[in-house]
């Protein structure tokens, strides 16, 4: 019997060993790094950016957040289902890979891991 630990991998960031999957996603529960597991991505350019889903994105996009963001400066944040429309596909800062303007927020960048390509 193969026990959860032994098959998950450990977190890029800090190398803890109770990584859990949440939905497409891999957690880690000591830091709370999410990333995709790369299993999903072996084989592939590391160019690509995918969304949430494992869709592939591109600029000019149209895309919807799947979870609530806090925003810094802003009382409301994100709600989950926001539209966000043009997007374009940068390097930014850390995993943020999208660079946009939200409506009400202003422009910002966005991680591909909590976008939906609609």
């Amino acid at each position: 019997m193969t026990r959860v630990e032994d098959t998950l991998p450990p977190c890029p960031e800090c190398a803890g060993e109770y990584t859990y999957e949440m939905g497409a996603l891999m957690v880690c529960p000591s830091c709370a790094h999410e990333w995709a597991p790369l299993a999903d991505s072996a084989g592939e350019d590391p160019g690509v950016v995918r969304d949430a889903v494992g869709n592939i994105l591109a600029d000019g996009d149209t895309v919807t957040v799947v979870k609530t963001l806090k925003v810094k400066g802003s009382p409301t944040g994100i709600k989950s289902g926001t539209k966000v429309r043009n997007i374009r596909l940068v390097q930014g800062v850390g995993d943020h890979d999208i660079d946009c303007k939200v409506d009400g927020i202003g422009p910002m960048q966005l991680k591909s891991s909590v976008v939906k390509k609609v």
